[in-house]
């Protein structure tokens, strides 16, 4: 796509959903960070599902390690992943009061210091927590990003990177959330919903459906 074709794909989706928001619930900082952490390879709203209860009762990174690592891996059992994703869960909660007084760090090196995140979910947590213009790469983005033409990029750190070049600064902010949606529900993976794509005109696919 062309400057002018990327900025008009970003009004258009824009135009349609303003204010796109993240579909992980969270109450506070820690329990966004706990959120992300346990969406890796896993829907969102499945996380929420498991999430809804636990999250009523554990708010902060010392009520998690009073629940213990047995009582979360229960608690989370239906997410993929989850006994690791218990103990990276108390090990981060750990880490957080011993190095970082219980807060949520606004710092990509700390955050990916800590067990269980990596670049995607410190991008998320800075994005959504603290504001930053950060672009969180997952299946959904990777897709858009390469099948339309938008950011073409051969792994999920080369289309970061190209779309942290091509997207202009005034969609920067929800940039990753418009992408994700879109990969969704009308971009998706097996049959693309291009019939009611509004961005269908600017889209490279070739093999567009009706």
């Amino acid at each position: 796509m062309t400057p002018g074709q990327i900025d008009e794909f970003f009004a258009r989706l824009a135009a349609q959903n303003p204010e796109p928001k993240g579909e992980l619930d969270f109450v506070n900082l820690y329990t966004l960070l706990v959120a992300v952490v346990l969406s890796a390879q896993a829907t969102d709203k499945g996380v929420n599902k498991a999430t809804g209860p636990l999250f009523a009762k554990v708010r902060t990174p010392e009520a998690m390690l009073a629940l213990g690592e047995e009582a979360l891996t229960e608690a989370i059992k239906s997410i993929g992943l989850y006994k690791n994703k218990a103990k990276n869960v108390v090990a981060l909660s750990r880490r957080l009061l011993e190095d970082f007084g219980g807060e949520v760090p606004e710092d990509r090196a700390a955050l990916e210091s800590l067990p269980g995140v990596g670049r995607k979910t410190a991008n998320v947590v800075l994005n959504i927590g603290f504001g930053w213009p950060t672009i969180a790469v997952d299946t959904h983005v990777f897709r858009v990003s390469n099948r339309t033409g938008l950011a073409p990029g051969k792994d999920v750190a080369a289309v970061e990177a190209a779309l942290e070049r091509v997207v202009p600064e005034r969609w920067r902010l929800h940039a990753h959330h418009w992408l994700i949606l879109h990969g969704r529900y009308v971009c998706t993976a097996r049959a693309p919903k291009c019939g009611i794509c509004v961005a269908r005109d600017l889209c490279l696919f070739p093999e567009k459906t009706a």
